[in-house]
């Protein structure tokens, strides 16, 4: 399956609809977790998700630059049916490889969920705070040196 990476403004409104459903699905319903997911964020980002022959969207993120020098990840997120088959590495290596490339950032910052830190740290992010909660959730902040 294919990456596709798009700006705000270039996706189909069947996808945004779509990627908005699964944000929420994952999110909202699956973590329990009632947070403002439209933060205006998604209009300067570049859009990178995997997505089957009806539109349906199987993983999902969203990078945008945090500074001069700092792009940042958010949003990381695979259907729930469609973990474990590497979608979500595929989507991580693609944009690790956006930013430095296309983007020229030197630095890559995310704010990961504690439970999946061993992910992120096999793509060459460091945990850089302390534990803390954003929206009830435990999270650790972790930047990426690019080469």
């Amino acid at each position: 399956m294919d990456i596709i990476i798009k700006k705000f403004e270039e996706l189909t409104l069947n996808e945004l609809y779509n990627i908005l459903k699964l944000r929420s699905e994952v999110f909202v319903v699956e973590q329990k977790c009632i947070y403002q997911d439209l933060d205006d964020v998604d209009k300067t980002s570049y859009h990178f998700f995997i997505k089957e022959e009806n539109d349906r969207i199987l993983s999902y993120l969203r990078i945008f630059e945090k500074d001069g020098e700092t792009a940042q990840i958010g949003r990381v997120l695979t259907k729930e049916k469609e973990r474990k088959k590497g979608y979500a590495l595929k989507l991580m290596e693609k944009g690790i490889e956006f930013c430095k490339n296309e983007m020229k950032k030197g630095k890559i910052y995310l704010e990961g969920q504690v439970y999946c830190h061993k992910f992120y740290l096999k793509l060459g992010f460091n945990i850089i705070s302390d534990e803390f909660l954003e929206d009830g959730i435990p999270h650790y902040k972790m930047l990426k040196i690019l080469n």
